[in-house]
């Protein structure tokens, strides 16, 4: 039932907010200027045609029951800018998003928990002082500046990697789909050519994305080692001459992975519904730019749509987490 109230507090609140403070989405298809047409009369009866069409006629809760009607039979509508399923949009993008969050979730962990340890244990070191630094950074700088800056960098400046054409770069065809992964799917095809060329073209969006999952992952690694590194049983377990290694990965990480579970619960949902600009300044076609294109345009049955699979998608990493946790931790099993 919770899970249910959340996902519906949301689809109203967007529904809502989309209605009352955004354009008239009627300017997608008349265009604002209204050129084309011979009076204004001509134009505001076009502009009446259309509203008709779209719906936009009815009252809001008319249009609000009718919305709610059509996700409950799995349809988000169709989209004012491409004209086809929001439905359809979304899973034709999806791959996309997931390629690039995956990696990103990979290297942003793979770091962020290497880096959080030796900060722990290197306590008031250099590296530790550094990582705090860094960390700090990544934490306050804004990841579409970050994204910019590498562009400017590595693409721009140093011409190392390519500059942002999406998946893959200008006349290159995708290989044969199997996953939805270019890289993977290119691999497996023995096309090591696209394979390297996608692999390239997702190094700067997922440095990107992964610097920025990083950094409050050390930070709360780095501290629940600390803590747990001052605790009895480590006391214990040094007195009883265990190894340096067992005590940091056997005893004192296990037992600080409840808090880095939760941090790690929200970073999923945002790498997979919240790299909109990223996903933008890098000409990446997933589900983040979709949603960015959809607000810029107004268009309302793309933004609800993206609004409920950002909601279930939150609401079932959050119920995920409750089962880790009762496997991490046997204090809250029933």
């Amino acid at each position: 039932f919770g899970a249910a109230a959340v996902v519906f507090s949301v689809v109203t609140i967007t529904f809502i907010v989309t209605r009352v403070i955004a354009p008239d989405p009627t300017n997608l298809f008349l265009g604002a200027s209204g050129n084309g047409f011979s009076s204004a009369t001509a134009q505001a009866a076009a502009r009446v045609k259309v509203r008709a069409t779209l719906g936009l006629d009815k009252p809001l809760p008319t249009q609000f029951v009718r919305f709610l009607n059509q996700i409950i039979h799995g349809n988000l509508g169709t989209s004012f800018e491409t004209g086809r399923s929001v439905t359809s949009d979304l899973v034709a993008r999806l791959p996309a998003t997931l390629e690039l969050a995956v990696y990103a979730l990979i290297f942003g962990v793979a770091l962020g928990l290497v880096v959080g340890i030796l900060s722990a244990v290197r306590r008031n070191g250099l590296f530790d002082h550094l990582s705090k630094v860094l960390t700090v950074g990544a934490l306050s700088l804004p990841q579409f500046w970050i994204g910019l800056m590498l562009l400017w960098l590595f693409s721009t400046k140093l011409h190392l990697t390519p500059g942002p054409d999406g998946r893959l770069p200008v006349g290159v065809h995708p290989p044969q789909h199997i996953t939805g992964f270019y890289v993977v799917d290119a691999l497996l095809t023995g096309n090591w050519t696209v394979a390297g060329d996608a692999a390239l073209q997702l190094t700067l969006p997922v440095v990107t994305l992964g610097l920025g999952l990083a950094a409050p992952i050390v930070k709360v690694v780095r501290s629940s080692m600390i803590e747990a590194l001052a605790s009895e049983y480590v006391r214990t377990a040094r007195a009883m001459g265990f190894g340096n290694r067992r005590i940091y990965f056997r005893y004192a990480l296990k037992n600080a992975l409840l808090p880095v579970v939760t941090v790690l619960a929200g970073i999923v949902a945002y790498t997979f519904v919240g790299s909109i600009l990223v996903e933008g300044i890098f000409g990446w076609p997933g589900v983040g730019n979709y949603a960015y294109q959809a607000i810029q345009n107004s268009d309302f049955p793309a933004i609800q749509g993206f609004v409920v699979y950002s909601a279930v998608l939150y609401v079932i990493i959050y119920e995920l987490l409750e089962v880790v946790y009762r496997l991490i931790d046997p204090r809250i099993r029933p």
